[in-house]
């Protein structure tokens, strides 16, 4: 086990750089669903003992590491990701569970150049809809599943984070006036037409697609916060001044807990594809 490095260029610099931040609450409770959706797509997978899997974008570990306890020791996983500071703590954690079948790589998926056909299955949880040529990243990723194998993906649902991520949006613009407005690229995978659609042009085995419905429960309005901090939405935080922070955080909080809303949503799709054994 370790964490191997190959250098980061490109559009792959920004997620890079959100992500590093968001490691310091990425495994905080408010975030739990990516422990959840993690195990449910090892579990559509159905992994066996002795195989080779392909973790691309693994984040902290939330589906590499019940991957590789689900092919055990004969097998090994391979976990890559932009961002160092999530794959140290993939790599604490895997050492607390006794885990030495699976290897990290600090990588961009869009440049990290891997032979072919290698591994029993290939997964990108919440990741491909970072690289800005998916179609050509899905195709790429294909070409590493073995005859036979499969490839499992997941995506977010229209209903991810919302409505607080509304709010958030609405508050962040209103102090921070000169802030872009984002446009979240899950959304043009949010549906299964999206979803197969894009596995046609990659020229992907067309997917079985599950659509997953997920409540993240908020004990706290600050648990939206804490979610915030810990996932895609840091970058848009990292752009505030100290000031700017504080009165974005107020303002979200407040109106959070004025509103009492308990829950976000946290719904997500998978897209599995079956290789054929002839090929």
């Amino acid at each position: 086990m370790g964490i191997a490095t190959v250098p980061v260029d490109g559009p792959a610099e920004k997620a890079a750089a959100t992500y590093n931040a968001a490691a310091d609450h990425y495994d905080e409770a408010p975030l739990a669903f990516w422990q959840r959706h993690g195990a449910r797509l090892v579990a559509l997978l159905d992994l066996k003992p002795g195989e080779r899997v392909l973790d691309v974008g693994c984040g902290t570990g939330a589906t590499t590491l019940p991957a590789a306890t689900a092919v055990g020791p004969s097998g090994h996983v391979l976990g890559l990701d932009v961002a160092a500071n999530m794959l140290a703590r993939a790599e604490r954690k895997a050492c607390r569970q006794g885990l030495s079948n699976v290897t990290f790589m600090d990588a961009d998926m869009a440049a990290c150049e891997l032979p072919d056909a290698p591994f029993d299955a290939v997964v990108s949880a919440f990741s491909l809809f970072f690289v800005p040529d998916m179609e050509r990243q899905l195709g790429e990723l294909w070409r590493l599943v073995r005859p036979g194998g499969r490839l499992a993906l997941s995506t977010w649902a229209e209903d991810a984070f919302r409505p607080q991520s509304d709010l958030f949006g609405s508050v962040l613009r209103s102090v921070k006036t000169d802030m872009p407005v984002t446009t979240r690229p899950w959304e043009r995978l949010a549906d299964a037409a999206g979803l197969k659609r894009l596995f046609a042009d990659a020229g992907v085995a067309e997917p079985a697609v599950h659509v997953i419905e997920d409540r993240q429960v908020l004990l706290w309005p600050e648990d939206w916060w804490t979610i915030a901090m810990g996932s895609g939405f840091r970058g848009e935080i990292e752009q505030l001044s100290m000031e700017q922070h504080a009165r974005v955080r107020e303002r979200v909080v407040g109106r959070l807990s004025k509103a009492g809303l308990t829950v976000t949503g946290s719904g997500a799709l998978y897209a599995l594809a079956q290789k054929s054994a002839a090929l």
